[in-house]
């Protein structure tokens, strides 16, 4: 009876437990306190601590593959949709479908500033390979400047898989501190009189032209790099189900249900690539500081961006717009809105933020075509 007991037991995960595995199921605990308590982007960080306390647990199954005809564990089947590369491409489609481009089509110059806040991706691509990360590693690092959850997500598991634990929690975490961490760099970059520009009213935008938008992106986005269709054909799919007139069950599905449906399995997926072994290292460190870094200077590229096209247009752009091309959408624009409010009551700059807003949405899907590209 007695070594049944001792038997019994040391098939528990209480034997089995060891030091890492307990740290990260710590950390996995943290990250639910962050996103149920302080609301940092719960919809995806609750799947992802989640999916991370269960893959740490000792003796577990769950992500396991097939082996000698046994089926493979239930996170396995799962992280299929991220080894294809299924997810984060159906994932943009529900980003087309939430995202008006109005403001962007309006002000086609809010492109400049969507594609100077990639900066910060090629920087730290730079840095990256510096401390010696291979150019697969690097990519899936710098990548994280774009703050683009699903863009990192879908260019990691293509080149870096080892690192989608890492990589995919710190784009999430530092989408979810956008307004910590870029307010500070904002003000640091601009004078009180920049802040305080209140510009003009933005042009109507026809029916037509948004129809024609996602139409034209794609003909031209296909014609010159083709990798990058994955996550823009889906994003221009999902706009056009919005705009046409035509769709609007498809519209609210792929806003709605399938895009609820792929959070949960995304975030689980992502979460059970954060085992102990592959997390708890010295590049997962490197990784933290480097996404920090990325992130960092696309804010700041996308502001003096912004100050060079204040003083090109006679002082009618806020440069504060710029700090909005990043592509944590829309958290981004309203910390421009709320930045801007300080400067001056009157202020009014959300929907002219959100331009550059989406240009950075556009813009870091082009920059992972064109590591995937090369890379």
């Amino acid at each position: 009876m007695l070594e049944d007991l001792v038997l019994f037991f040391q098939s528990t995960g209480f034997a089995n437990l060891s030091l890492p595995e307990l740290s990260m199921m710590g950390v996995a605990l943290v990250l639910l306190y962050l996103g149920i308590a302080k609301k940092y982007e719960p919809l995806l960080l609750v799947p992802i601590s989640f999916g991370m306390l269960l893959v740490n647990f000792p003796m577990e199954t769950l992500m396991s593959a097939p082996e000698n005809g046994q089926p493979g564990g239930l996170l396995h089947y799962i992280y299929m949709g991220i080894e294809l590369g299924i997810y984060p491409p159906l994932i943009f489609l529900g980003i087309g479908a939430l995202t008006d481009f109005g403001p962007l089509i309006s002000n086609p110059r809010t492109l400049l500033l969507g594609a100077a806040a990639q900066v910060g991706i090629f920087v730290t691509f730079l840095g990256a390979v510096f401390l010696g990360f291979t150019l697969r590693e690097a990519g899936s690092i710098g990548i994280i400047g774009g703050a683009d959850g699903p863009t990192a997500i879908y260019l990691t598991s293509q080149l870096a898989p080892d690192l989608l634990g890492p990589v995919s929690v710190a784009a999430y975490s530092y989408m979810a501190l956008v307004p910590i961490i870029q307010p500070p760099i904002m003000r640091l970059l601009t004078t009180h009189r920049e802040r305080s520009i209140v510009m003009e009213e933005m042009r109507f935008v026809s029916k037509r032209e948004k129809i024609l938008f996602p139409i034209m992106v794609v003909l031209v986005s296909g014609l010159f790099l083709p990798s990058a269709l994955p996550l823009l054909g889906m994003l221009m799919l999902g706009n056009l189900l919005r705009e046409c007139g035509v769709t609007d069950r498809l519209s609210k599905t792929a806003q709605n249900e399938l895009n609820n449906v792929l959070v949960i399995f995304l975030g689980l997926s992502v979460g059970a690539k954060a085992s102990a072994e592959f997390f708890l290292t010295v590049q997962t460190i490197q990784i933290i500081v480097l996404g920090l870094l990325a992130f960092a200077i696309g804010t700041a590229s996308g502001v003096l961006m912004g100050k060079v096209m204040c003083f090109l247009s006679g002082g009618k752009i806020n440069p504060l717009i710029g700090g909005a091309g990043v592509s944590a959408v829309p958290m981004a624009a309203r910390v421009c809105q709320v930045v801007g409010r300080e400067a001056n009551a009157s202020n009014y700059l959300l929907m002219h933020a959100m331009g550059s807003n989406v240009a950075g949405v556009i813009g870091s899907a082009i920059a992972a075509g064109i590591f995937l590209t090369i890379l």
